[in-house]
């Protein structure tokens, strides 16, 4: 099976050997193109890419093995597959075209079944090469749009930090454990990558509360909590229309629920609680009570371990804390 839009060029300064070989190749549904000299194959090739050059040697001018040096030395086209067709079969001549770059040879008179055999095989193999080439580039366009990607989240947790000096660090803190506790549960590909960034932004929605509530040094008035209680309400509003960003929304928008339902935005429950959100809530406690703040001190590990252990089936899942527990006795 001829691949779709293969196009082969032919290089031949004699009009009869530019159309014997275009009679063989035409009919099997190759696009075909012709250069009656060095210049024009030069030219055509650099405007048509094509799949394989058939280059004829003996040419006034620029002969063939001018012509492929040239072809050789450009990055665009050095890696062009290109035959020699040429009647001269003697030793010196075939290494003449080997050191020109030439790839393989087809000697005058040509059979017409090989002739075809082989353009079958050179134009799968080119266009394997071509694909795999898009291949990586593709990919390597994805590994930079992931780090445009994670360079942005940095920066949104950078500036969530220069605001609220209290809690400098801790969105970065998390991810570590967070990770840990995720592979723990057997979350692995892309959903562990939904679990860091959701991890990463946890808090970004209180860079919609404002200065006077967030960086408040007392207690809260009820109307001061309803509005912080906003803030994973501000997440899921900023982040769900986002593509790349859906995914992770459970964390910024849940951490905050309790099993029991008693947790803030929604009141959810149980399991009505994304499972990211549920592994994520003992890590948030934990890594909250084990930094100073203004008002207390950290709070000593075991002490911190042994509440969390209590809010087993009341602030937390149950499976959770189990987990977390493990994961922290590691």
């Amino acid at each position: 099976m001829i691949l779709q839009n293969s196009t082969i060029l032919i290089v031949d300064d004699n009009p009869l050997g530019r159309e014997a070989l275009g009679d063989v190749l035409e009919p099997e549904g190759y696009i075909v193109a012709f250069a009656a000299d060095g210049p024009e194959a030069l030219l055509k090739a650099s405007e048509l890419q094509p799949d394989v050059v058939l280059l004829d040697v003996m040419m006034p001018g620029m002969d063939g093995y001018e012509v492929c040096r040239r072809l050789r030395s450009d990055e665009r086209l050095a890696e062009m597959p290109v035959l020699m067709v040429t009647a001269l079969d003697d030793r010196a001549s075939r290494l003449r075209g080997i050191e020109a770059g030439a790839d393989d040879f087809i000697s005058k008179p040509f059979d017409r079944i090989e002739m075809r055999a082989r353009m079958r095989t050179i134009t799968r193999l080119n266009r394997y090469r071509k694909l795999r080439e898009e291949h990586i580039r593709l990919e390597q366009a994805y590994d930079e749009l992931q780090q445009t990607h994670e360079a942005t989240l940095s920066g949104w947790v950078r500036a969530l930090d220069l605001r609220d000096k209290e809690t400098e660090g801790h969105s970065e803190r998390v991810v570590e454990l967070a990770i840990r506790l995720a592979r723990a549960a057997g979350i692995e590909g892309d959903d562990l990558v939904h679990m860091r960034r959701g991890a990463l932004l946890h808090d970004i929605g209180k860079l919609g509360v404002p200065d006077a509530i967030l960086l408040k040094p007392g207690s809260l008035t009820y109307e001061e909590w309803i509005i912080m209680h906003r803030h994973p309400v501000y997440a899921y509003e900023w982040l769900s229309p986002i593509p790349y960003l859906r995914m992770t929304v459970d964390i910024p928008y849940c951490h905050h629920e309790k099993w029991d339902g008693t947790g803030y935005p929604r009141g959810l429950q149980g399991e009505q609680i994304p499972l990211a959100a549920r592994l994520f809530a003992p890590v948030d406690v934990w890594d909250a009570l084990r930094s100073d703040r203004p008002y207390r001190e950290a709070w000593p590990k075991e002490k911190t371990l042994e509440h969390i252990q209590n809010g087993s089936g009341k602030h937390f899942d149950p499976a959770a804390v189990k987990l977390f527990l493990e994961v922290m006795h590691e």
